[in-house]
């Protein structure tokens, strides 16, 4: 290959990058008091700094990290604990079906690798951008998650140490920012009617389904809410 290739080529995955970096860099914002609040609670529930650390590291969860640790901090048994993580988890399975046929034919190492980084807002960002390019691109997605990754792992840290120093602030509020994130992430991807049906679709049945207390509504509403936006959708599917 020429060198002129060679300079082409890094210039349009450096390119790449600094679009995936530039896209992620508000919802890095965002999770930033969910990271702290995260690492902060691990501590209370009486983690070490290294386990407390190691769980955003080698787990990357979010909601089912908090969730997890919450329980465990209230002494809740091992079953239920694993259970709602793997329930609260449960939406990534409908993440990877999106990118499915996307990623099959990679090598298992660079599948497991894009698996590792898959996040809420992985997904908003790497759909988006095949929504604008009209393709996909798996190094646009990687390099959304990582930098995510890093963040989050920083936010805990923050928490971590915050959570060894100041009482109570778990009473700052700061469970907020989850929420945040969500709204951050769906109301900007509301750009057709088949986005729209399916936020309407999960969060009315969600909402409901969290009003008469039942235990899987979120599975639910998001499966309902996909159905919706297949139904509603033209069936696109984009190049890699």
């Amino acid at each position: 290959m020429r060198l002129v290739d060679l300079v082409s080529k890094f210039k349009e995955k450096s390119a790449l990058i600094y679009q995936a970096s530039f896209a992620i860099f508000p919802l890095c914002l965002a999770v930033i008091p969910w990271g702290v609040l995260c690492g902060s609670l691990a501590i209370k529930a009486g983690l070490t700094p290294l386990q407390a650390q190691s769980m955003s590291l080698f787990i990357f969860a979010g909601a089912a990290q908090l969730a997890g640790v919450s329980m465990f901090g209230a002494m809740s048994p091992t079953i239920p604990i694993l259970s709602s993580t793997f329930v609260i988890g449960s939406r990534h399975l409908l993440y990877s079906a999106v990118f499915q046929s996307y990623i099959k034919d990679l090598p298992w190492p660079r599948r497991m690798f894009f698996a590792f980084f898959l996040t809420d807002e992985m997904f908003a960002i790497a759909t988006s951008h095949m929504d604008k390019s009209r393709s996909f691109s798996y190094l646009y997605a990687v390099a959304a998650g990582v930098i995510f990754y890093l963040v989050w792992n920083l936010a805990t840290l923050g928490g971590i140490i915050a959570g060894s120093n100041i009482s109570n602030i778990e009473e700052l509020g700061l469970e907020f920012a989850i929420a945040a994130t969500f709204i951050a992430i769906v109301i900007p991807s509301i750009k057709d009617r088949s986005t729209l049906a399916a936020v309407l679709v999960s969060g009315i049945v969600a909402l409901i389904l969290d009003l008469v207390g039942f235990e899987y509504s979120l599975i639910c509403a998001t499966a309902l809410g996909m159905i919706a936006g297949f139904y509603t959708s033209n069936g696109e599917h984009y190049d890699t």
